[in-house]
């Protein structure tokens, strides 16, 4: 697998990932009914910088970083990751985070912080756990999830 950074060509690839992810209103604070230009826009805008993972010439994973806050919190970096349902429990998250974690570090940052983990993304909590994060607050009910109601957010962070 290969982890390069996004192409303005590679939109249609990561909107097919992204999409219907948003769609699900599970995982992600983006209203389900976004627009195709409007998703590709927050993913890859000018504040992020956006990776894909390819494996087999075929981009089966996106991740983005940008600093969390300006001034005196940039040295503190926030990501968002997604991977194709085809390509879920091959490596591809874990591959995403690691490579993350070191260009983190060699932008610069001292630490990364997921502002809003839905509680109900096990896979996720457990995988970010695997890497060193601790959840470091907890945000009771602050998610309207599609299927199970008003569910918490957790707040996580790993120092670099």
């Amino acid at each position: 697998m290969n982890i390069r950074p996004a192409a303005a060509a590679d939109s249609s690839a990561i909107l097919k990932i992204i999409l219907p992810v948003f769609r699900t209103g599970e995982t992600y604070t983006i209203d389900p009914e976004i627009s195709e230009e409007a998703a590709i826009a927050y993913w890859m805008g000018i504040d992020k910088e956006t990776f894909v993972a390819v494996a087999d010439d075929e981009i089966v994973g996106t991740y983005y970083m940008k600093a969390n806050q300006g001034g005196g919190g940039k040295h503190i970096c926030n990501c968002g990751y997604m991977t194709a349902d085809s390509a879920t429990g091959k490596g591809v998250a874990s591959a995403m985070c690691e490579h993350s974690i070191d260009h983190a570090k060699s932008a610069g940052f001292r630490g990364m912080q997921f502002n809003f983990v839905v509680s109900t993304n096990r896979g996720a909590i457990s995988l970010w756990e695997k890497y060193g994060f601790e959840i470091v607050g907890t945000l009771p009910g602050a998610f309207a999830h599609a299927t199970e109601g008003y569910v918490d957010a957790f707040i996580m962070f790993r120092a670099l």
